[in-house]
């Protein structure tokens, strides 16, 4: 089914401080700045229509605006601090487009540049998945856990006892059921997340009432310590290696639209 034509924008949080990695955006990995794969990777989409990223550092938004990405507004300190939160950042970028160009979205891709490994036929599959879905207000890639959440447990205050994390109906100890029988888990491995622009302005939410799955089947490596390089790094090589030899990274079949 062809899809109908939409504005799809790519944004890229990228604020100057990082705790773990001292100027972690523009640290280099593989000889180039950590930023500059992320938008490298959306300007191959066949679905991005802009690419913004979105940042407090004039450094970082130099090196964007030299690799092809927007930088319309300098993200003002406040959503740029430890604590910021993800909708902050978003409802800030798209009330600026809303009220200095009149540009909305239909729908928004994050793209968070920790995560550069990725495969692009992926992040447009995804973006496919969602158009083909107008009643979701998300999608979300995610990976099966390790650990099945039904077997985990949180402290009091005083550390004294604990309770279970989480607790099928109907059963007051699933902590003590094979592993086998509960249900599976999945974790959100940030690969990527998309959400409508209604989602994000109106119901002042990242996920919404109904987000859609949107399965990675292989590693997702993250940038967020210094021993995380070698693997990013092997990771990226892996991807560069196989658009190389035109090898596929990737079962579509996985991802039915």
């Amino acid at each position: 089914m062809t899809l109908p034509k939409k504005e799809v924008l790519a944004l890229i949080p990228a604020r100057g401080g990082s705790k773990s990695i001292p100027r972690k955006n523009l640290i280099k990995i593989l000889g180039k700045p950590l930023i500059i794969w992320t938008i490298e990777l959306a300007k191959k989409s066949e679905l991005i229509n802009r690419i913004i990223v979105s940042t407090d550092d004039e450094e970082i938004a130099k090196v964007a605006l030299d690799n092809g990405a927007e930088v319309p507004f300098i993200r003002p300190s406040k959503y740029a601090e430890d604590q910021s939160t993800d909708i902050d950042v978003f409802r800030h970028c798209l009330k600026w487009l809303k009220s200095n160009e009149n540009y909305q979205p239909e729908i928004i891709a994050h793209l968070r540049p920790t995560g550069p490994a990725r495969d692009i036929n992926l992040i447009d599959l995804a973006i496919k998945k969602i158009l083909h879905n107008p009643k979701a207000h998300s999608l979300r890639s995610i990976s099966l856990a390790s650990q099945t959440p039904f077997k985990m447990w949180f402290l009091d205050e005083d550390k004294e006892f604990m309770n279970p994390v989480i607790k099928l109906k109907d059963c007051s100890e699933s902590h003590s059921l094979p592993r086998q029988i509960l249900p599976k888990a999945y974790w959100q491995n940030g690969y990527i997340d998309i959400i409508r622009s209604g989602t994000i302005l109106n119901l002042k939410s990242m996920v919404g009432k109904c987000s859609i799955p949107f399965i990675i089947n292989h590693m997702v490596h993250d940038l967020d310590y210094i021993e995380d390089i070698p693997y990013v790094e092997k990771a990226l090589k892996r991807i560069i290696d196989k658009k190389n030899n035109n090898e596929d990274i990737i079962n579509e079949d996985r991802h039915p639209v």
